[in-house]
């Protein structure tokens, strides 16, 4: 997509970000065809959205079976996190301030080095020693589509892939192993889902080393103090107004919400 597009595409999203009706689609014109243009795209609207601002970290999609298989997508996706939706647990949100608000259980883990394009490929050994802390985290998502199974892989990467915001639990910086924590998130106290660290691409740092090659492909480099949301260990769930949800992952602690 040549620049004038990428433009018109992001400013679309960010338009969308504020109206009252959800997104169709782009019109053809628009369409990301590429891996390439999606990341593009989302680079734009992060500028719109927050101009000037450093990029507070990320999140990655479809990294797991059980998301894989509810979105019926086969490959990883990735998502810019704003700073200002990332909350500390335990954390009110407004549920009315969302057009369809759902929940993840994840393993969030903040940068304390940076990982530079120039050190591709990276792996779960060399990404291993820039993880400064881990912490349990409940990614907020929105369903703010007109129908978004009917949507390509490529737009919802270009919106970000359904982030609205995150919940952190406290820092762990005695990172255990990341693959046998086990997590389960819980609505008004009923379980609602469970799963381990080894569902996420088999651990946890091959999400974050996955998404470093794949920013690099496009000239970008992971930060220091970058915080980076690794997947859901369980199926997306939708709380209601009033509702509590709980992400508990057992060696990091919990991450707990509640839906005004």
């Amino acid at each position: 997509m040549h620049e004038q597009a990428l433009e018109e595409a992001a400013g679309l999203l960010a338009a969308y970000r504020t109206k009252p009706e959800p997104f169709d689609r782009f019109p053809p014109h628009l369409v990301p065809a590429t891996e390439a243009d999606a990341y593009a795209i989302q680079a734009r609207l992060a500028r719109l959205r927050e101009p000037g601002r450093a990029i507070a970290g990320y999140k990655i999609g479809c990294t797991t079976a059980v998301m894989q298989a509810f979105l019926s997508i086969d490959r990883p996706c990735a998502g810019i996190l704003a700073a200002d939706a990332i909350h500390r647990s335990p954390a009110d949100v407004v549920h009315g301030a969302f057009r369809r608000i759902g929940v993840e259980c994840e393993i969030a883990v903040r940068l304390g080095r940076d990982l530079p394009p120039g050190g591709v490929p990276y792996d779960r050994t060399t990404v291993e020693p820039a993880i400064a802390a881990a912490m349990a985290a409940i990614e907020l998502v929105d369903d703010r589509y007109v129908d978004y199974p009917g949507l390509d892989a490529w737009t919802l990467t270009a919106d970000d892939f359904f982030h609205a915001g995150a919940i952190l639990g406290p820092a762990v910086t005695a990172v255990p192993d990341l693959a046998a924590v086990t997590g389960c998130m819980t609505i008004g106290g009923t379980v609602v889902g469970t799963g381990t660290g080894a569902h996420v691409l088999g651990h946890p740092f091959n999400a974050v080393a996955w998404l470093a090659n794949t920013i690099a492909r496009h000239g970008e480099g992971l930060k220091s103090g970058q915080v980076i949301l690794t997947g859901s260990v369980v199926e997306t769930k939708w709380p209601l107004a009033g509702d509590t949800v709980v992400a508990s992952l057992h060696g990091l602690g919990d991450a707990e919400v509640r839906f005004l």
